[in-house]
């Protein structure tokens, strides 16, 4: 189960994720995980993970080690996940198959990006979205957007307004 969302109102971006690993059927409480939290942060930017729990560490490695990251615009993160996609492949043995009839390798990678220019998800083929209010990612992505839609209007804070989101991933996805 995952649910991440990100927000921009007021000049501010905020993200937010749910705590919860899962394992098939058992489930991992962020009090029992000593590495709960589903944000990466490089330089200013916040980078919510979903899929694999292997994502997060290798993402957080990669990026540690790579001085060039650039994440403030829709080319910059194209650039930094294209150089990233033959180290997954060769240093950290990613598997780029997804469906044969992909027109490109799959990172297996979805996330979304905030920081101080903006919010963008970047998904498995590269592809790379600006949002100019909200947007949600996982699991839980199916419920989210209703209830960022519903607060966006009522709130002034992008974090209140990304926490709703999250709390209705969290209330509604049976994942």
């Amino acid at each position: 189960m995952t649910t991440i969302v990100a927000v921009k109102k007021n000049g501010i971006a905020a993200i937010a994720a749910d705590t919860l690993t899962a394992f098939g059927n058992t489930r991992l409480i962020a009090a029992m995980d000593g590495s709960h939290d589903k944000i990466l942060h490089c330089g200013d930017s916040h980078i919510g993970v979903c899929g694999s729990a292997a994502h997060h560490l290798v993402l957080a490695n990669l990026l540690a080690k790579t001085p060039s990251v650039q994440l403030n615009s829709k080319a910059d993160i194209f650039e930094t996940f294209r150089k990233l996609h033959p180290v997954l492949k060769e240093e950290c043995f990613l598997n780029p198959k997804e469906d044969e009839e992909d027109p490109y390798e799959s990172s297996q990678i979805t996330a979304l990006i905030a920081n101080a220019s903006d919010i963008y998800g970047i998904y498995s083929m590269r592809e790379v979205f600006e949002y100019t209010q909200f947007w949600a990612i996982g699991s839980g992505h199916e419920y989210a957007p209703g209830a960022l839609h519903h607060a966006y209007s009522r709130h002034d804070s992008a974090l209140d307004i990304a926490r709703a989101g999250v709390e209705a991933g969290i209330a509604f996805d049976k994942n």
